[in-house]
């Protein structure tokens, strides 16, 4: 799998923007240690923007970023063969395509560790006029899962009530109930029941920072 069957696989951008909000929104109740959560989702990154971010703590992630314009994803696989720390520079044809309008994005300091060269393996765009995603001209190695992209996208992928309540279980090691995760990646508005049944120890007051900043929807009863 690539980055090219990615793309078959994700959602429109507002299906996509709703799943990532409801990704953090999840861990935000499972997991109330910021530094610890696998999503993260910034309604206010800018003045005109939102942010996605997967972080797996071990190096690998993604990034994505919601514009006016449309939507920019940037993987990155540590341990992918077509990573820039090889060579100093992205593999030929990751982010060779992507258009102007998202130019400032492949250039982003946030998405370069620092390095002077983007950090990334996988690249995905799509404009608001675009029928589908779209992904460059690649040339791949051969290798399982050669730019991560599987891996990296899975949830995006798979957006499957039991696909993260599986990843839930085995990264927060507590029992994970199936119906409260399918209450929230519909985006239903959060209650103080909702959020015992995912976290006793939380209540609606405790989440109020991260409700603000994903924007997500909830009621006080």
């Amino acid at each position: 799998m690539t980055v090219h069957d990615s793309a078959k696989l994700l959602p429109s951008i507002p299906e996509l923007r709703d799943h990532c909000r409801a990704l953090a929104m999840l861990e935000a109740i499972l997991c109330p240690d910021a530094h610890f959560r696998h999503f993260t989702f910034d309604a206010h990154w800018s003045a005109t923007d939102e942010f996605a971010s997967m972080s797996n703590g071990s190096g690998d992630e993604y990034a994505i970023v919601f514009a006016p314009a449309g939507a920019y994803v940037r993987g990155f696989d540590h341990e992918s063969p077509m990573s820039p720390y090889v060579g100093g520079v992205p593999w030929p044809g990751v982010v060779d395509e992507v258009p102007d309008v998202f130019r400032r994005y492949v250039d982003e300091p946030a998405f370069s560790d620092g390095l002077g060269f983007p950090s990334v393996t996988a690249c995905l765009w799509r404009t608001t006029g675009d029928d589908a995603w779209r992904a460059g001209t690649i040339d791949f190695p051969d290798a399982c899962d050669p730019d991560g992209s599987e891996y990296l996208f899975e949830h995006l992928t798979d957006r499957s009530p039991e696909a993260y309540q599986e990843f839930a279980v085995d990264m927060h090691e507590v029992p994970v109930d199936l119906d409260a995760v399918r209450h929230v990646l519909a985006l239903r508005p959060l209650t103080e029941e909702l959020v015992a049944v995912l976290n006793p120890a939380l209540t609606l007051t405790g989440l109020a920072d991260d409700i603000a900043a994903t924007g997500y929807p909830h009621r006080s009863r």
